[in-house]
C-alpha cells in the first residue's frame, strides 16, 4: 500500500511538470502567444528548470529541447522508480544492456502519451470553449496550439453544414494513436 500511495505521488507530480514542460514546448512550437494567462502559468511553472537549460542546451530546427528533454527525463526517471518501486520484477533476469534502453524507449513512449493527451485535452477546451464562448481569453492560445493537427485535416473533410468535424476526426486519431502506443 505504501508502494502504490509512493507510485502515486511521483507519477502525479512527474505527470503535471511534464505535462507544463510539453505544453510550453508546444506552445513555442505552434507560435502560441505566451502573453495569456495560461503562458504566464506554464512559464512561471517551468522557468527554474528550463531557463538554466537553455545555457547549454540549444534549440534545433526552431523547437525549444530545453523544454522538451527535461519533460523526457522526468517519465525515464518515473519508469525507473516503477522499476525499482516494483520490486525489479525478477531483476537477476534483466542484464543492464537491456534494461536502460527499455527505460529509455518507456521514456519515449510515455512521453508520445502524454503529448496525445494534451492534443486531446486541447482538441476537448477548443470545443467547449467554441459552444460556451468562442471569446474568452482561452479560445485564442487553445486555438493556435491545435491549428496545425485541425488544418491538415479541414483540407480533406470540409464543414458539412457548418459543422466542423476535424476535432471529432483528430481525438479519433489521437485516442488510435494511444491504443498503438
Amino acid at each position: 500500500m505504501i508502494i502504490q500511495a509512493s507510485l502515486f505521488l511521483i507519477e502525479a507530480l512527474t505527470g503535471f511538470l511534464t505535462f507544463a514542460l510539453l505544453l510550453r514546448f508546444y506552445m513555442q512550437a505552434c507560435r502560441v502567444s505566451f502573453n495569456n494567462q495560461i503562458g504566464t502559468f506554464v512559464v512561471e511553472l517551468t522557468n527554474w528548470l528550463v531557463r538554466p537549460l537553455r545555457k547549454v542546451l540549444p534549440g534545433l530546427f526552431g523547437l525549444d529541447l530545453a523544454s522538451l528533454l527535461p519533460a523526457y527525463v522526468l517519465q525515464v526517471l518515473f519508469a525507473c522508480a516503477v522499476f525499482v518501486l516494483s520490486g525489479g520484477i525478477a531483476m537477476e533476469t534483466w542484464s543492464p544492456q537491456g534494461l536502460i534502453p527499455l527505460l529509455l524507449w518507456r521514456g519515449v513512449v510515455a512521453t508520445l502519451r502524454l503529448s496525445l493527451y494534451l492534443l486531446i485535452g486541447a482538441l476537448l477546451a477548443q470545443a467547449v470553449l467554441s459552444w460556451v464562448n468562442p471569446y474568452s481569453p482561452f479560445s485564442q492560445p487553445v486555438s493556435q496550439l491545435t491549428r496545425p493537427v485541425l488544418q491538415p485535416i479541414q483540407r480533406v473533410v470540409p464543414p458539412i453544414g457548418a459543422i466542423d468535424l476535424s476535432p471529432l476526426i483528430a481525438i479519433v486519431l489521437a485516442q488510435l494513436l494511444l491504443i498503438f502506443l
